[in-house]
């Protein structure tokens, strides 16, 4: 007869997958954001690490959580176990021979700036799909199986970021709200939620005088403000890169010459060159010279 002793098991991939996301943001709720999962699960996954391990690894208060000590020594051997995977699978992925290529994006971005020059894009590419994800906050392109993310920031010094155009806001309008403009104080202001301070910037940098900045209707996605603004709702704080079109095309005006810039650039980044496909410096080059055209 055979024996089929019983083998120790070690803890869940997915409990491990979770301390670490959880530690290196030292943030239940960032990492529950990362692996697009809820704060109580990471938490019932930590909770399943501390009990195969015998030991806590965070210490839990209102203000959130902190390592332990035998979780700051756990945390950078994970790290690198991740890391590793992470690069294991990118291997994998990348000798499909069915290409995909997926983008991470600023909703704004994904759709007022990248359909026309991803149009262009996909006739140089013809072989690939391209696929595009809206999201809020830029994914870790170490982890995740993005070729490339958008999105608009301040630059850092990074090898694979690249900055493709300054942030300009300036006060724009429909046509039909421009004809009886008195002054901003007795205009309907729209705002994004996002950019909650352009109207403040802007007034305090060209020296226009506001009442009250932030009054006035407000939006959770900029493409939604734009159309409302379009539809002659208000006037509302033009981010250049992403009106282009608008401008061009009429359907909207600027209510003042004046602009200012944000301090902020449209950031192309990259993973790292041993993570990327053999095309993505084409393809980021590709959007690039786009951007130089428009």
């Amino acid at each position: 007869m055979s024996v089929a002793p019983k083998r120790p098991k070690g803890p869940p991939l997915n409990a491990m997958r979770a301390f670490e996301a959880a530690a290196r943001h030292v943030s239940f709720v960032a990492a529950a954001e990362e692996l697009n999962v809820s704060a109580g699960a990471i938490s019932q996954h930590v909770k399943t690490l501390e009990g195969w391990a015998g030991t806590p690894l965070f210490r839990r208060n209102a203000q959130g959580v902190t390592l332990t000590s035998a979780g700051a020594d756990l945390l950078p051997m994970f790290t690198v176990a991740f890391d590793e995977l992470a690069d294991a699978t990118h291997a994998l992925r990348n000798l499909r021979p069915d290409t995909d290529f997926h983008i991470a994006a600023l909703p704004a971005l994904a759709q007022l700036w990248l359909p026309r020059r991803l149009a262009r894009v996909r006739t140089l590419f013809p072989q690939i799909n391209f696929s595009v994800t809206a999201m809020e906050t830029p994914p870790s392109l170490s982890r995740e199986l993005f070729d490339l993310s958008l999105f608009i920031g301040v630059p850092e010094p990074a090898e694979n970021q690249i900055s493709i155009c300054r942030d300009e806001i300036v006060p724009v309008c429909a046509p039909s709200v421009l004809t009886s403009f008195e002054d901003f104080n007795h205009c309907a202001l729209l705002h994004d939620q996002v950019w909650i301070d352009d109207w403040r910037l802007w007034s305090e940098t060209v020296g226009v005088k506001l009442h009250s900045p932030q009054k006035g209707a407000h939006f959770s996605l900029y493409s939604l403000a734009v159309e409302e603004t379009k539809a002659g709702a208000g006037i509302l704080m033009g981010h250049l890169p992403l009106i282009e079109e608008a401008l061009a095309s009429g359907t909207l005006v600027r209510a003042d010459e004046r602009s200012c810039t944000t301090g902020r650039f449209i950031l192309m980044n990259l993973p790292h060159t041993s993570r990327q496909r053999s095309e993505t410096r084409q393809i980021a080059l590709a959007l690039s010279e786009e951007v130089n055209r428009s």
